[in-house]
């Protein structure tokens, strides 16, 4: 059964899909009367249930957070003030399949094809003038095992980039916007794309992917990707027989990865102190924000209303945004 298009679902249409249940939330009335609200989503989304009131809380048996459900219903819009939220009514129980006869992982969103961007990624690398960032590079991105991780890994567990594949996109978005900066400003490009493209290499051991979507490994949460990068970093130049670079290069390396959040206030040990690293985490901060501020617009669910601006301040941005109602042509 192909997935349904989450976001271009309309009020009062018809739904027979298989979704992921990403969260289930079991709650009670006031007067103590139990009921449920179910996550679903598939490759496009996520939409929540209206809520399973008791009567018919045996609909939702089985259907618990990481399982594949056959659910019918119809969309619905829930709230007021031109704030309401489309919401999936089921008007029949759901259909628990099987974990046999799914690939569960399918379910989860990505960003699609991701050869094009390992194309430019990998032609980027080979015009690289530095033979030693070049060979720095290489140890992450010529590994075919390490390849398959970093595609896997999403760019954040619930906010930008979120998706299989994510991670990827992320970089690919960071090493444009930094090389094209580097250029303008006559930084040294090869550095910059050398930091760019590593700068998030400790997000594939922070982060996980299950059939309950996306998560924070223990050592995601107890050093944070932008340490466990810079172990890394230090890890796979420790397993070489004979030195690529000097210590000197491996500090700024380092550096880079470790400042590219900015500050400590945003997860950074230290400030950026080189051009390059400055770069690296404006272009980042340029990827994300842009991401955050796409992903909100796209989001039909701030625009209930039908209005040009946003019924809501989607956390991801804070303030409300504009959607466009003419073309540029």
């Amino acid at each position: 059964m192909p997935a349904v298009n989450i976001p271009g679902l309309q009020e009062r249409e018809r739904v027979q899909s298989d979704f992921l249940v990403l969260e289930r939330s079991d709650k009670k009335t006031a007067s103590g009367d139990p009921f449920a609200i179910l996550t679903l989503g598939n490759s496009t989304g996520r939409i929540d249930t209206s809520p399973i009131w008791s009567d018919k809380l045996d609909w939702a048996d089985g259907a618990d957070r990481g399982k594949v459900v056959q659910a019918i219903g119809d969309i619905a819009l829930y709230g007021r003030n031109g704030t309401a939220k489309r919401q999936l009514a089921l008007s029949a129980p759901l259909r628990v399949i099987p974990e046999n006869q799914v690939d569960v992982l399918s379910f989860l969103e990505t960003v699609g094809d991701c050869a094009p961007i390992w194309d430019w990624m990998d032609k980027q690398r080979s015009a690289m003038q530095s033979r030693t960032l070049r060979s720095v590079v290489d140890l992450f991105f010529a590994n075919d095992a390490f390849r398959v991780r970093f595609e896997r890994t999403p760019g954040s567990p619930s906010s930008h980039h979120a998706k299989l594949g994510g991670l990827l996109l992320h970089t690919f978005e960071v090493a444009s916007i930094a090389r094209a900066t580097a250029r303008t400003t006559r930084a040294n490009q090869d550095l910059v794309f050398a930091g760019a493209v590593l700068h998030d290499i400790g997000k594939v051991e922070a982060y996980e992917v299950a059939a309950t979507g996306f998560s924070v490994t223990p050592c995601g949460l107890l050093l944070g990707h932008v340490v466990l990068g810079a172990l890394m970093l230090e890890r796979e130049l420790a397993k070489l027989g004979s030195p690529i670079c000097t210590e000197d290069q491996i500090l700024e390396l380092q550096h880079m990865i470790l400042s590219h959040h900015g500050s400590l206030e945003f997860g950074s040990p230290v400030q950026p102190m080189t051009v390059e690293a400055e770069i690296v985490h404006w272009a980042d901060e340029a990827s994300a924000k842009a991401s955050d501020m796409s992903d909100s617009i796209d989001d039909p669910t701030n625009f209930a209303s039908g209005r040009e601006t946003s019924d809501v301040r989607p956390w991801r941005v804070g303030r409300r945004v504009y959607r466009r109602a003419h073309g540029w042509d």
